[in-house]
């Protein structure tokens, strides 16, 4: 079985719409996938019903955008398969808001570095749910400031530290977001831990028994991470899932549908999880 567990679409930063990412999925003989926008349902519910139509399992999923406070850096985690989503949607809304009132100021700061409308980075996000770094890197391609989306623009703008466009969002503490998928009745594992140095983070969680499972296989991480994440899936008895982390033409490095996947064993066993975790 093939099985892609972490894919966007344009319902966040992805560039590829819902229905071409099911597409795609069925020509490359995707078995099952998850939409796993961030911070939002709503690709991933529309997938589900279109994937029925064309024979590919979708799951639901949303990557929830968090910080570790104790280590002050972000991380991100997967939930997959809520029971109760609605138990979710107040904190989502407020990460998007949050969100929403700090690309409106890196949009106004790259419009006075850079002559375009603001409307081109609107129309570019037209259909997401919010406007994302990747929307802005766009209008600038398209209006000639920008050859690439994470080239030397996108680093003067959103380095981190130095970015001239940067603005601070406001995410929910890390430990706050886990309780919040067991209560919504789904499955909590960690996104890429090695993307944002949360390797210590992730040990954490796992002795804890607060996470469910880590994502195994993801373009980030190395041969070291995986290793270090395989002992600790072992050592924790922790599910091992795997994913594209896909964004299409709004990727870093060219990464096709299925180039990451889950182990079909480890699939049925985060399935099994979702059914004991909703049953609590």
């Amino acid at each position: 079985m093939i099985i892609d567990l972490h894919c966007h679409t344009k319902m966040s930063d992805g560039a590829t719409g819902i229905n071409e990412l099911i597409e795609i999925a069925k020509l490359r003989q995707i078995d099952a996938l998850a939409v796993t926008d961030h911070d939002t349902f709503a690709g991933s519910n529309r997938a589900v019903v279109i994937g029925k139509r064309n024979g590919v399992e979708v799951i639901p999923g949303v990557e929830i955008s968090a910080y570790d406070h104790q280590r002050k850096r972000k991380v991100h985690v997967l939930c997959y398969c809520p029971k109760n989503q609605d138990r979710l949607e107040g904190t989502l809304k407020r990460i998007s808001d949050s969100r929403k009132a700090a690309m409106s100021i890196s949009v106004q700061k790259v419009v006075r570095m850079y002559h375009m409308p603001v409307e081109m980075v609107i129309t570019r996000a037209n259909g997401s749910t919010n406007i994302y770094k990747q929307h802005i890197m766009h209008a600038l391609m398209d209006a000639g400031y920008a050859c690439e989306i994470f080239g030397d623009v996108f680093q003067k703008l959103f380095h981190p530290r130095f970015g001239l466009a940067q603005s601070k969002i406001a995410y929910p503490d890390v430990m706050d977001i886990i309780n919040d998928i067991h209560s919504a009745g789904g499955v909590a594992v960690i996104a890429h831990p090695s993307a944002y140095d949360s390797m210590a983070l992730t040990e954490e969680l796992c002795e804890k028994k607060l996470v469910e499972g880590i994502e195994l296989h993801h373009p980030r991480n190395t041969p070291e991470d995986r290793k270090t994440i395989e002992e600790l899936a072992e050592k924790y008895n922790m599910v091992l899932t795997g994913g594209t982390d896909f964004h299409g033409g709004y990727s870093k490095k060219p990464a096709p549908l299925g180039s990451f996947t889950t182990a079909g064993e480890q699939f049925t066993l985060l399935k099994k999880i979702h059914v004991q975790e909703a049953v609590r």
